[in-house]
């Protein structure tokens, strides 16, 4: 038999390799998760817009429906859409705002953080700032300094959107931008966290044959958020023609499966990009686009990604609804399955730790969004959060 110097040894080769592994790879939190971000061009957001864009969600919904689902989705829709209409808004200063004189853009900032830090809003939000590249640098730095400076203390879920991040350098900026404004307005350190946006080809594969997306992670020092992918820069800077870019594109895939397992088990969650094909129009026309936003929703959420961009409110209703039906689908199939595991009994599927916990998660984000009732989830939610 081994005697204990043995244990010892291999422990001690090991516990270096331990230490790495919990530090960069903590899990998926438990944490509720956002299903979409929704971009509104600073110029037009304020403190009733919330209210606003759930009476223009509603009228439309209905002059222009039923929605693409089943009648209990779409109940789930209507009242979601009159309670919560948005989950998370990223108020814009980047390509949805443009390029302005600096102090029309200075007034915009103070407009919208005063808004913000006196109004109404949703459970998750932020802002995204111009790039740090070199012609808009200033401008990024000055918008997120005059926001915080009329915002005051951030509010729960706060997040920074940081586009076309090319390079590890970028975020390492981001890492030092973040804690002189911490250091200005008083915050606490690791208060202020932001998403990297994938636009660029290089932020997928650098020079060297790497994949950068992994290095910018490392670069962020704990406070990357979010990867969010950008559908159409990206597919427009391999040379895609532009009746060819959008979500299904092979190209798109493959990013957002780089993406995926440069993220997976670091805590950093990814969300898919947008849709351009907006529902405006006759019925006919609105209907048709609502078709299309369903489908690609599905494929996203088929396919792992559990958040995207809309565009348009008018985009929600089928955010929400094939969100839903994707929940509620699977709740039944992933309760039986948990339950079996939980009380250690197969029949004819044996399910691994790995897969419990992934099915745990399922529950979890059809309860955090809504899709589901607690009363529809035999489990209490600290068994599934533990799992």
């Amino acid at each position: 038999m081994l005697d204990e110097s043995a244990y010892a040894e291999i422990d001690a080769r090991l516990e270096p390799v331990d230490a790495r592994l919990r530090a960069r790879y903590p899990g998926e939190p438990a944490t509720r998760q956002p299903v979409h971000t929704l971009y509104v061009p600073a110029d037009l957001y304020g403190r009733g817009v919330l209210r606003e864009y759930s009476r223009i969600v509603l009228s439309q919904v209905k002059e222009h429906g039923p929605l693409p689902f089943s009648d209990e989705v779409n109940e789930r829709v209507l009242t979601k859409l009159a309670t919560e209409p948005v989950e998370d808004l990223r108020i814009d200063f980047e390509e949805g705002y443009g390029v302005r004189p600096d102090d029309e853009e200075d007034a915009h900032a103070r407009a919208t953080a005063t808004a913000l830090a006196n109004g109404e809003r949703p459970p998750f939000v932020g802002l995204r700032c111009k790039s740090l590249e070199g012609p808009v640098r200033r401008r990024a730095i000055r918008t997120l300094d005059v926001f915080l400076d009329a915002l005051g203390p951030p509010p729960p879920g706060f997040v920074i959107t940081l586009p076309k991040v090319s390079d590890p350098a970028q975020v390492e900026a981001m890492v030092v931008l973040c804690g002189r404004l911490e250091q200005t307005y008083g915050l606490a350190e690791q208060t202020l966290r932001f998403e990297v946006q994938i636009e660029t080809p290089q932020a997928i594969l650098g020079p060297d044959g790497t994949a950068t997306v992994v290095r910018l992670i490392t670069a962020a020092q704990g406070r990357c958020a979010g990867l969010h992918f950008g559908t159409y820069d990206y597919g427009a800077a391999l040379g895609i023609a532009a009746e060819y870019q959008g979500p299904e594109h092979p190209a798109a895939d493959h990013a957002k499966t780089v993406l995926q397992m440069a993220a997976a088990g670091t805590g950093v969650r990814v969300s898919d990009g947008s849709t351009n094909v907006i529902p405006v129009g006759g019925t006919a026309e609105v209907r048709a686009a609502w078709e299309v936003h369903a489908r690609l929703v599905r494929l996203s959420l088929e396919r792992g990604f559990y958040q995207g961009w809309d565009v348009s409110p008018a985009q929600l209703p089928t955010r929400f609804g094939a969100t839903y039906a994707f929940f509620r689908e699977g709740a039944r199939s992933a309760t039986e399955r948990l339950g079996r595991y939980l009380a250690r009994r197969s029949a004819g599927i044996l399910d691994d730790p790995a897969t419990a916990r992934a099915m745990a998660g399922f529950l979890l984000r059809g309860l955090h969004c809504g899709a589901l009732d607690p009363d529809e989830v035999p489990f209490d939610r600290s068994v599934l959060e533990s799992l």
